[in-house]
């Protein structure tokens, strides 16, 4: 059974990609958008501990619970702010979810159900996919625009942004403006179809990313959901990117072969 404890001391999804671009004593800047407990906080702080890690989360509830974790793992260089990053600064609807499958009913290692709130509202569509998720409440939430966000706190750059926004992500990217040519690599959640309503869909997020110098190197989306890394391609040689497309090309081609052999 998959617990907090155990996915917080897991590898980084993208480990190998990250440390390809990335060392681990860089003074990192980084933005987990969407940080929820700040599990994937304290990850990140784990794999580069000199980075500055900023979190953003704006359920009231996670924020509590992520300041008792940032503690519990004496992380002192994540600054969590309770903040919905958006493409607008004001107030808006945040529609809250809960709920928990079936066969982990009353877990006591992990909430399932608070990690798909959203700004936007759900779709029909994702009840088809999550039968057991439920948005019941919403509440107002302060959202910000990014560029204002850096604005204030004197960042000149950032160097890895992980956004898992709930459908959202195209705001946050919207809300960075003139900034985006800073940030160096993005990994985000992207959707193949609207699971909250009116979301930006892959094509989208790949137009977008696109238009603003950004590469996909890696790219998980199923007919449904995944994650996408995407590589500002002013900060990263061609051959240092080539290089790394090719390692995984090689990497696939020998899995292939053993898969083969093993059931040949």
């Amino acid at each position: 059974m998959l617990t907090r404890e155990s996915y917080i001391n897991s590898p980084v999804e993208i480990e190998n990609e990250l440390l390809h671009f990335f060392n681990k004593k860089e003074p990192l800047i980084i933005f987990d958008i969407g940080a929820c407990e700040a599990e994937d906080s304290i990850r990140y702080s784990d794999l580069f501990p000199k980075s500055v890690i900023y979190a953003f989360e704006p359920r009231i509830d996670n924020c509590e619970k992520a300041k008792e974790l940032i503690k519990q793992y004496n992380k002192s260089n994540i600054v969590f702010e309770n903040i919905a990053l958006s493409n607008k600064n004001g107030i808006a609807d945040f529609y809250l979810s809960e709920g928990e499958p079936l066969d982990l009913k009353n877990n006591e290692f992990w909430n399932y159900g608070n990690k798909s709130s959203s700004l936007l509202p759900p779709s029909e569509e994702l009840k088809k996919h999550i039968a057991w998720l439920s948005f019941k409440e919403k509440m107002e939430v302060k959202t910000q625009r990014l560029d204002d966000y850096v604005k204030e706190k004197n960042v000149s750059a950032i160097d890895f942004i992980h956004i898992d926004v709930q459908g959202a992500e195209l705001m946050v990217l919207e809300g960075a403006g003139d900034f985006l040519s800073k940030i160096k690599i993005i990994w985000m959640e992207v959707e193949a179809v609207q699971l909250y309503k009116d979301q930006p869909l892959k094509n989208d997020i790949e137009k977008f990313t696109k238009s603003n110098q950004f590469i996909n190197i890696l790219d998980t989306v199923n007919k449904v959901s995944g994650d996408q890394l995407y590589v500002n391609k002013n900060y990263f040689s061609d051959i240092k990117i080539n290089a790394l497309l090719a390692a995984r090309k090689r990497k696939n081609r020998i899995a292939k072969i053993k898969s083969f052999l093993k059931f040949k």
